[in-house]
């Protein structure tokens, strides 16, 4: 657990803001499932399937994805160092 804490003094840090934003929007959400497969699906009448999934979108994926950017930068170490700072009992199960 200490040679985790002094890798997070020695990792750089992102330069800007929009940098961090666009790399995470990027590795988040694929351009087939932002684009093609919500097209696909109204393209064949499922509207009423593209409203429940921006729906889904908004009350799960959102949230996860600042969940995941909190304990990242929280950490500041790899997933498991991170979680591991948060809870010990992660690092034993993994």
């Amino acid at each position: 657990m200490e040679s985790d804490l002094s890798q997070a003094k020695s990792r750089s840090h992102w330069s800007s803001t929009f940098g961090f934003v666009m790399a995470a929007a990027g590795s988040a959400v694929g351009l087939g499932n932002l684009w093609k497969f919500p097209y696909l699906v109204g393209a064949n009448g499922g509207s009423a399937f593209i409203v429940i999934y921006i729906i889904l979108l908004f009350f799960i994926g959102v949230p996860l994805v600042i969940a995941e950017i909190t304990i990242g930068r929280f950490g500041q170490l790899n997933p498991v160092g991170s979680f591991g700072l948060i809870s010990p009992i992660y690092i034993t199960v993994l």
